[in-house]
């Protein structure tokens, strides 16, 4: 699939001269680098956050009641 992306000019030519040096297409460069990016960041690690705790320590309720009685 093709798409349109705006790249600012200097990191056009920083690309562009490691894809010189590289002797790869710059599309394929761009490739590898969104691969990658979201290979780092697969989607869905921020949900798989949500309950991580439950069941463990305090009741968050609890936590939050004693932590403003002290004000």
């Amino acid at each position: 699939m093709r798409i349109l992306v705006d790249i600012p000019d200097t990191d056009l030519k920083t690309l562009s001269e490691l894809s010189q040096d590289r002797q790869a297409p710059r599309a394929k460069l761009v490739r590898q680098a969104v691969h990658e990016y979201l290979t780092r960041n697969p989607r869905g690690s921020s949900q798989e956050a949500f309950g991580l705790w439950r069941g463990e320590g305090p009741d968050g309720l609890d936590h939050q009641r004693r932590l403003r009685s002290e004000w």
